[in-house]
């Protein structure tokens, strides 16, 4: 196992949300970072598909890297319902392939490995996931165990987003932002949004659990980036009932992240309304607003 600061890592799903903040985390702290992607892959991204163990098996080989970061996957619940078939092959046969070629892996999972019903979850509570989502990243975490391979859980994530649509934090925005709208927002389900510079901040010390600490539904989210931005919030309604027709989500899945605590990794996360102001200030009608509140 490589110390920090050192060696070459690679990152998949680099050109995602998580990825892109992991890969930038990582060179500043002094790893040879080589980024792969595939169907996002920019000039300089190495192009893999995950899915085609010919592919991963010559990106490894020829990379060498020590550590592989493995941030690719099929997050979104209702697509992975849809396209199972695909999800699958991505969420839990990749990760299989890479493990095996891996010389040491991180693999990021979430929190939906857990059902909701008796939070906080430690490490070693029994995953119980509701939907498939859920399910596939638990398959994901047996095959990485398998080969004796780092899992890091983390909550719903949001940062600096190319679209809005990058996270299910961010794409509130446009709710936030049509105060001529009303809008109803999920009132049940306790969420812990997570910066992605914090988490890629606790992969480079090699982790375990790691989540914020602010408790929100999607209400209180559009609510709390309402107040810091300044506009008004009237026009969002909560939902106190379920949503007809969504995949099943669970109710709270609070991570305990005792074990980053116990050996000293973990790291403070930002204040959920100072973190959203750097994601969402380019999305305003007015990119000046920051300057001009700010300064």
């Amino acid at each position: 196992k490589p110390g920090r600061s050192s060696g070459r890592v690679l990152v998949t799903g680099a050109t995602g949300l998580l990825g892109r903040s992991m890969c930038r985390q990582l060179r500043d702290d002094g790893w040879s970072v080589i980024a792969a992607g595939f169907s996002r892959a920019l000039p300089g991204t190495l192009r893999c598909d995950l899915t085609c163990e010919e592919q991963v098996h010559r990106m490894v080989q020829q990379q060498k890297p020590d550590v592989i970061v493995h941030c690719a996957a099929e997050r979104r619940p209702d697509i992975v319902e849809r396209a199972s078939d695909s999800a699958l092959n991505l969420n839990v046969h990749a990760t299989a392939v890479l493990a095996k070629e891996a010389a040491f892996l991180v693999y990021i999972s979430t929190d939906y490995v857990f059902d909701g019903r008796n939070p906080p979850y430690g490490e070693d509570d029994a995953p119980n996931p509701l939907n498939l989502y859920g399910r596939s990243k638990m398959e994901g975490e047996r095959e990485a165990q398998r080969h004796y391979c780092v899992v890091l859980r983390v909550p719903v994530l949001f940062g600096e987003v190319e679209r809005l649509e990058e996270s299910a934090v961010t794409v509130l925005w446009g709710s936030v932002l049509d105060s001529a709208q009303t809008c109803s927002l999920d009132h049940t389900q306790q969420r812990f949004p997570t910066e992605v510079r914090d988490v890629a901040r606790v992969c480079s010390n090699i982790l375990f659990h790691f989540s914020a600490q602010e408790q929100m539904t999607k209400y209180e989210m559009a609510k709390a980036i309402a107040d810091a931005f300044q506009l008004p919030s009237d026009h969002i309604i909560p939902l106190t009932e379920p949503a007809p027709g969504l995949t099943t989500r669970p109710q709270n899945v609070r991570l305990a992240c005792s074990r980053l605590e116990l050996l000293d990794l973990a790291v403070e996360p930002r204040p959920f309304r100072a973190a959203i102001l750097d994601c969402l200030w380019p999305f305003t009608p007015d990119r000046r607003w920051r300057q001009t509140v700010f300064h």
